[in-house]
């Protein structure tokens, strides 16, 4: 399904105020991020709404949602077998009892994709990429924690999902390395629109939608300059990451090298 999507067009709506959106229209390719920006209550979630239900013009934006320059089929809206977005919350809790590698089997058959070991082998290390705390594939799925769970989603939603087009609602509070994940999705050609309060996120993307009151306000491309901001910040979050983690293992923090080891300066502009 992922080389059928090869973008997806949000066409003006109207914010709380009635005032038609200032835009004629969003053009998003696969493979691009997309970072959602604005105040708490300024109607972030409506956008991902309206792109999950493919909206056209019947929701409360009156925003349309195309693909591929086209209205959508009904059975991209409304059959769950041909579903286009997955969403990924700010808080995910497993509630079934089995271990991830029974979980995966489960999902890969529901996908009605041929198991395999190497695809439970990816998903997991993919995961392990992204995550601090290392996952078994013979851990309960209740006994992982929110980051565990957070990155083996995030990983799943990449190379088991079908579904081409990814929501993601602050992936910053699910304590994993967040410029990773962002990779692992867009590797696989996924559109990622992704909520945000996080500067490194929002400056990382390709495009950014700033929301107030309502309405898109603005559509601003990153700059090379912003990307390289982007890159230091998730630096800096990176290497936090790993000292708190030697810090977890009882290892001493004495040594200047051990802060240069994570930096590569070449990629800052």
């Amino acid at each position: 399904m992922n080389k059928e999507i090869q973008k997806i067009t949000i066409l003006p709506g109207f914010n709380k105020g009635l005032k038609k959106e200032n835009f004629d229209k969003i053009e998003i390719l696969k493979g691009e991020v997309v970072t959602i920006v604005g105040p708490t209550g300024a109607g972030k979630s409506q956008l991902l709404y309206d792109i999950e239900k493919l909206s056209q013009g019947d929701g409360k934006s009156r925003r349309k949602i195309l693909i591929n320059d086209n209205i959508p089929e009904k059975k991209w809206r409304f059959d769950p077998r041909f579903k286009l977005i997955a969403s990924l919350a700010q808080s995910m809790n497993f509630l079934t009892d089995m271990k991830v590698k029974d979980f995966l089997k489960l999902h890969i058959k529901a996908r009605g994709k041929d198991f395999s070991v190497q695809i439970i082998n990816k998903v997991i290390s993919d995961a392990n990429d992204i995550t601090g705390e290392p996952i078994d594939p013979d851990m309960n799925l209740l006994n992982l924690s929110g980051g565990q769970t957070r990155a083996l989603m995030v990983s799943d939603v990449a190379t088991i999902s079908n579904s081409p087009i990814i929501l993601i609602d602050e992936i910053e509070n699910a304590g994993i390395k967040k410029e990773k994940a962002i990779d692992i999705l867009v590797s696989e050609g996924k559109i990622v629109f992704l909520v945000t309060h996080d500067p490194a996120l929002a400056l990382g993307a390709n495009k950014r939608l700033i929301i107030k009151n309502g309405g898109i306000e603005q559509v601003l491309i990153t700059t090379p300059k912003e990307k390289g901001i982007a890159h230091y910040l998730n630096w800096v979050e990176n290497f936090n990451l790993k000292i708190r983690e030697d810090i977890r293992l009882g290892k001493r923090i004495e040594e200047v090298k051990v802060f240069c080891q994570y930096y590569d300066k070449d990629k800052m502009l």
